[in-house]
């Protein structure tokens, strides 16, 4: 069975009708919006979305989900979204998947972050999976060489065609520390560095953390 699905189809179970519903980005993602889909048609809810991405949003176009903008919409009931890392304080690492930005101003205005994962992404300390950072192109070499500053192995996320350009016209800094052991003042130091738009720290945002297993069952770990 697949670990990410099971987890993801778990959150669904939260959702009801009438809610507005945020869709996250990535792997584990995909299979709730393929669920909400589901549960959509077979319960005739009647919900609103919106998407931390344009790739989910056309996923969730194509299924059938009303799509919103923030022009349209109050509070988010609840967004489920999946994590590259996550600790026992549900303090997380995102952006794998280069949304890294939308899926925080998402989270931020959400009543509920569920994260859903496969059991492997659980971790003691956050680090091992390298930090995604945002940085608008005007200088970002000097952004680089910021970040680099502050101990990490800095990479620019690269794409087929040339560098990695997010759904907001900016690069991704990939920055492997290896452990980070005070995330909390990581996120205040590379925030502090001009050029940078946000990083994938996700602090005090999560509210549930569903964990997949492949013999199907789950592990819930609330905040």
């Amino acid at each position: 069975m697949n670990a990410k699905q099971v987890a993801a189809e778990k959150a669904v179970s939260f959702l009801d009708d009438g809610m507005t519903i945020g869709l996250g980005t990535g792997s584990t993602a995909y299979w709730a919006i393929e669920k909400i889909a589901e549960e959509m048609k077979k319960r005739k809810w009647k919900i609103r979305a919106i998407a931390t991405s344009l790739r989910s949003e056309e996923h969730g176009r194509s299924l059938g989900i009303p799509i919103f903008s923030f022009a349209d919409i109050g509070t988010i009931d609840i967004t489920i979204d999946g994590a590259d890392e996550a600790d026992e304080q549900l303090r997380l690492i995102k952006g794998g998947g280069g949304a890294l930005l939308r899926e925080k101003i998402v989270a931020t205005n959400s009543n509920q972050l569920i994260i859903v994962a496969d059991d492997s992404k659980k971790v003691k300390t956050l680090g091992k999976f390298p930090l995604p950072v945002e940085v608008v192109l005007f200088g970002w070499e000097r952004t680089f060489e910021k970040l680099r500053s502050l101990g990490c192995k800095p990479t620019r996320r690269m794409a087929e065609s040339g560098p990695y350009v997010s759904d907001n016209g900016n690069y991704i800094v990939d920055c492997a520390f290896g452990q980070i052991e005070d995330p909390e003042a990581v996120h205040e130091e590379i925030n502090s560095i001009t050029g940078v738009v946000d990083n994938g720290l996700f602090i005090n945002i999560a509210t549930k953390l569903i964990l997949g297993f492949e013999n199907g069952e789950t592990r819930i770990i609330s905040r």
